[in-house]
């Protein structure tokens, strides 16, 4: 493995990389080859990943027409910049990076407006598996036969279960050098997403109310982002009941285990609040539990907010007569940040202190990379939050 930027710049490195070759089948660390970054790309050293339902759902193909293999997963990271291609000018070797599977150029009409934090070129993609610039990868490996090297394809603009990756400088956000990397790690997907989601796309009022369905991380840390507003009530909907105790963790104040309701939860959950709550969070990937959602939520007002990935080819479980009742439904992308431009102030508030987001409480596993199918299996029985593995 290349051990100093000095020795590398300018020259493709072989290192270890998780890679997929198929759906479900086991992640096989072996070598690959990352080439250096072309014009407005980054190559960074990946110091600390961890692994999100996204990343699950990819690695077992749920969803057909996003297939790519082989494939290097993973998008939560935090590591160093290597080396920079041509036109890169606000980052440089050594600078502390976390990487952003949404980008922002920062130039194009999407990111000058204050409407969205999506990008016109850089935006999330699941269906893209190479590079904008060229539309080709920057890996490639020897098969699980031997033989020539392969293709090894991208995945959402990040590709972190290797030890070196290429980016485009727009999905990759310079941040504090004092910041702890392992925790800042998390703020690539699941922190943002859900603190976001709470912050800027509901906007959760002091002394409001609250219902998330889904308490993994992403639904934790919508809770965390609610307690962090003055949230008076913060309904956690599981039906998982290990997951109680962390929610209390978070700020959740009232727990649910849709398994053990003998009526309907939207029905449960407008008792204990007078009509409903002001803001629904669905974070499960499931239509029915969105619908659950959004009738939960308080007519003349109410709001919910999609965080859900979504493999089926179902639409929308709503009448539109019902939006007439004054309930709103919105999706959310990684909490509504620009993440170039607003994730290290987000850092440095943290660092002072002003924002005391629980990091720490999210991390339910450590391991090192070479156990990332032991971490997947974690996720997929319900075991861990986030499960940080070092590189």
């Amino acid at each position: 493995m290349a051990s100093n930027g000095s020795t590398t710049v300018g020259h493709p490195i072989t290192c270890k990389a998780a890679i997929v070759w198929g759906p479900s089948e086991p992640l096989v660390i072996q070598e690959v080859r990352v080439d250096p970054p072309k014009r407005l790309e980054v190559r960074m050293k990946v110091l600390y990943t961890s692994i999100c339902h996204t990343d699950l759902s990819a690695w077992k193909g749920e969803n057909e027409s996003q297939r790519a293999y082989p494939r290097i997963l993973g998008h939560e990271a935090a590591g160093v910049v290597e080396s920079v291609g041509e036109g890169v000018e606000d980052l440089k070797p050594g600078d502390h990076v976390v990487p952003i599977f949404t980008g922002e150029c920062g130039s194009c009409s999407y990111c000058k407006s204050d409407m969205t934090n999506l990008c016109g070129d850089f935006r999330v993609n699941p269906l893209k598996s190479t590079m904008v610039g060229d539309g080709k990868t920057r890996f490639s490996a020897a098969g699980p036969t031997g033989g020539d090297p392969v293709p090894v394809y991208h995945f959402l603009n990040t590709s972190t279960f290797s030890e070196y990756t290429v980016l485009d400088s727009a999905c990759v956000v310079k941040i504090n050098p004092n910041a702890p990397l392992e925790r800042m790690c998390l703020l690539s997907c699941g922190i943002s997403t859900g603190v976001g989601a709470a912050w800027n796309t509901a906007n959760v009022t002091e002394g409001s109310t609250v219902a998330i369905f889904g308490l993994g991380a992403v639904g934790l840390a919508v809770a965390e982002g609610s307690r962090l507003r003055g949230a008076s009530k913060i309904i956690g909907v599981d039906i998982n009941p290990d997951k109680f105790a962390k929610g209390e963790e978070m700020g959740i104040t009232d727990f649910i285990n849709s398994k053990e309701c003998n009526k309907p939860v939207n029905q449960v959950i407008k008792e204990m609040t007078n009509g409903g709550v002001d803001y629904s969070f669905e974070c499960a990937g499931n239509l029915d539990v969105l619908r659950e959602a959004f009738i939960s939520t308080h007519d003349g007002w109410g709001r919910t907010i999609v965080l859900g990935i979504h493999p089926t080819p179902r639409m929308l479980p709503l009448h539109p007569m019902e939006l007439f009742d004054g309930r709103r439904i919105t999706g959310c992308v990684f909490g509504d940040f620009k993440g170039k431009s607003q994730l290290p102030d987000i850092v440095d508030k943290c660092m002072k202190g002003e924002i005391k987001i629980n990091f720490d409480g999210f991390i339910t596993h450590e391991l090192p990379f070479e156990e990332i199918n032991q971490a997947f299996q974690l996720l997929e029985e319900g075991k861990s939050l986030r499960c940080l593995l070092h590189l």
